[in-house]
């Protein structure tokens, strides 16, 4: 962290995936919600979605045209049950994989819980312009992603390098025509 920059406070969309949860039993969701509040940054929007392909891509695409939205963090369903789907759901729309985000949180993750890390399949990546995280469902795995990647990555000043410096130039594959080889 750096004095020499503001904090910029982000608008952050909380999605759980679960066929389970109900807003008073979603302990991850309400983690997540808990830290980004502590930072510093806004809730945009929070919901709870089945474990089913398209209501994930439904809501997770509102949320990435919706220009007020900066980030969204997904939370459930990295497994590898038959209901496990949101890795499926969001990696065929991102316009770039972030495998860095799912390499770190592994080695974050062995850290605290040996090679059961293997069971998630967490993920990250940009779609619409926006980041898009894919947190397992637990408590904490929702904490170790936020407090050991996300709080810093998300905060204007960090150094050497953040996502809030990269965010007006997300688009810059879509204002330039598209996607290039």
């Amino acid at each position: 962290m750096t004095a020499d920059r503001p904090f910029i406070p982000l608008s952050i969309a909380i999605l759980t995936v679960s066929d389970t949860r109900r807003p008073e039993d979603d302990r991850s969701g309400d983690t997540l919600v808990e830290r980004l509040g502590e930072a510093g940054h806004r809730l945009a929007d929070r919901a709870i979605v089945p474990d089913d392909v398209e209501a994930i891509r439904a809501r997770v695409t509102a949320w990435t045209l919706t220009p007020q939205i900066d980030v969204v963090i997904t939370t459930g369903g990295t497994g590898f049950t038959g209901r496990d789907v949101t890795p499926e759901a969001l990696e065929p729309l991102f316009e770039k994989r972030m495998d860095g985000f799912s390499a770190i949180f592994h080695r974050i993750s062995f850290e605290k819980i040996g090679v059961s890390t293997i069971q998630s399949r967490a993920t990250g990546g940009v779609m619409n312009a926006t980041f898009v995280f894919v947190l397992p469902g637990s408590p904490g795995a929702c904490r170790d992603g936020w407090d050991l990647i996300l709080k810093a990555q998300l905060d204007y000043r960090h150094r050497p390098c953040n996502f809030v410096e990269i965010m007006p130039r997300l688009d810059e594959h879509l204002r330039r025509g598209g996607l290039s080889a």
